[in-house]
């Protein structure tokens, strides 16, 4: 289930199941303690890319001995509430937003407005908001952040001469011209749960606005009303253009999909360039997703911001403290995006002189965006995200023709969840 743990040094210490940190082998120190000795990373940076970009960045802690438990992605996530009320690793990566706030409430997160005190100035306001819970206090240090949109090939368009599309009347003519070129017009892929959440956020967004997007994930609206049906029925009609069986591929294999030049668009995050050769960087571009409702516009967009937390039950608080001073450094965040095309770095301080191009692309979309989501998952409730909307949204694929029943179970459930 997870990938051997790592430590700074390199050596593989053997596989360590999700939920069994190497604390129970007494290798954590004490609560509160100096900070010497081991530090335990829950990490769901199990792609090779960012996986690689974490471990050189732990490379140049100088405090502690940093060991690394990397468990796949999903799995990870799904196990979140176990494995924090279980044995945690001192230091866990996780995400701003609700998620965030939901564990700082829930008394599994360790307080770190003490690192934000010496880390502060190099994050912007915004960003210190992200990362406080409800009483104020932060638990949360960013690290890396990627915006999703609408990624293409440029020599793939450019032989066929399309332009991005301005509205969702544009698009689904270019999809047409796709499909006569003979290109499937827009990847999809959703056997993992989440990928499909980016496009029922982006639909709502652009149908009814962020701030009715955001009160509906905070349980505010209701899934029967007649927006929500609007975003189902809109995208019905483009699931004729999306990439058949997405119920059974993976975003990594529909992304090879467009490496190959199979598929002529794909909504994402930027981490799509993680599946990409080197080489062929240079020819990934993007697009914000297109108008739908004019009082909307384009004015909104996800974009995660990824970072590290402090479990409540770490047993070295100050060597955890000390490596997420680290991860906040410029300098550790160079590194990452260096490494990893496909994210942009957090810190206010950080050399975007070095960014690539396809990352200087990504950093315009999200300075030109008036309002930033964090994605369904993380502006969510976990156990509604998870529970309810990812077999939901599956549900939809599968049977797009039975919204109106869809969105009833949905409510039903939602109201026996926030309460």
């Amino acid at each position: 289930m997870g990938q051997p743990m790592i430590t700074r040094r390199g050596a593989l210490l053997g596989a360590a199941a999700f939920g069994v940190p190497a604390a129970l082998a007494g290798c954590g120190g004490p609560p509160g303690g100096s900070g010497a000795g081991t530090v335990t990373v829950g990490s769901n940076a199990s792609d090779a890319v960012p996986k690689k970009a974490l471990q050189q960045v732990v490379d140049g802690f100088g405090g502690a001995t940093v060991r690394i438990n990397t468990v796949d992605h999903n799995t990870f996530q799904e196990n979140i509430n176990r494995y924090l009320r279980g044995t945690p690793d001192d230091v866990f990566t996780w995400f701003s937003g609700y998620r965030m706030r939901f564990f700082a409430e829930q008394g599994l997160a360790t307080d770190v407005s003490d690192v934000w005190q010496r880390i502060g100035g190099d994050y912007t306001p915004a960003l210190k908001a992200a990362s406080s819970a409800a009483d104020g206090r932060q638990y949360f240090v960013p690290f890396t952040y990627y915006p999703w949109a609408v990624f293409y090939r440029k020599s793939v368009w450019a032989d066929r001469d399309y332009r991005p599309p301005k509205t969702l009347d544009e698009l689904t003519a270019l999809a047409g011209r796709m499909k006569r070129d003979g290109l499937i017009p827009i990847g999809f892929a959703d056997k993992d749960g989440w990928p499909a959440m980016g496009t029922f956020d982006i639909l709502n967004m652009r149908l009814n606005g962020y701030d009715f997007h955001i009160a509906l994930m905070s349980g505010k609206e209701s899934w029967t009303d007649r927006r929500v049906k609007a975003v189902f029925d809109t995208w019905r009609g483009l699931l004729t253009h999306h990439q058949p069986a997405a119920l059974g591929r993976t975003w990594q294999e529909a992304a090879q999909s467009l490496v190959r030049g199979q598929t002529g668009m794909y909504l994402l995050g930027m981490f799509v360039a993680q599946q990409f050769p080197p080489r062929e960087l240079d020819d990934l571009d993007l697009f914000t997703f297109p108008e739908i409702n004019p009082k909307y516009g384009t004015d909104a967009i996800d974009a995660p911001i990824d970072g590290y937390m402090i479990s409540a039950k770490a047993r070295n608080v100050e060597g955890a403290k000390a490596l997420l001073e680290h991860l906040a450094a410029a300098s550790s965040q160079n590194i990452a995006t260096e490494l990893d095309p496909g994210t942009l770095a957090c810190s206010a301080k950080a050399d975007t002189r070095g960014y690539t191009p396809f990352q200087q692309r990504g950093a315009e979309l999200v300075s030109g965006a008036r309002h930033i989501a964090q994605f369904l998952d993380r502006d969510t409730r976990p156990d509604f995200a998870s529970t309810v909307m990812i077999p939901a949204l599956q549900r939809f694929i599968g049977r797009p023709d039975d919204i109106d029943a869809l969105l009833r179970d949905i409510e039903a459930q939602k109201a026996n969840i926030f309460r």
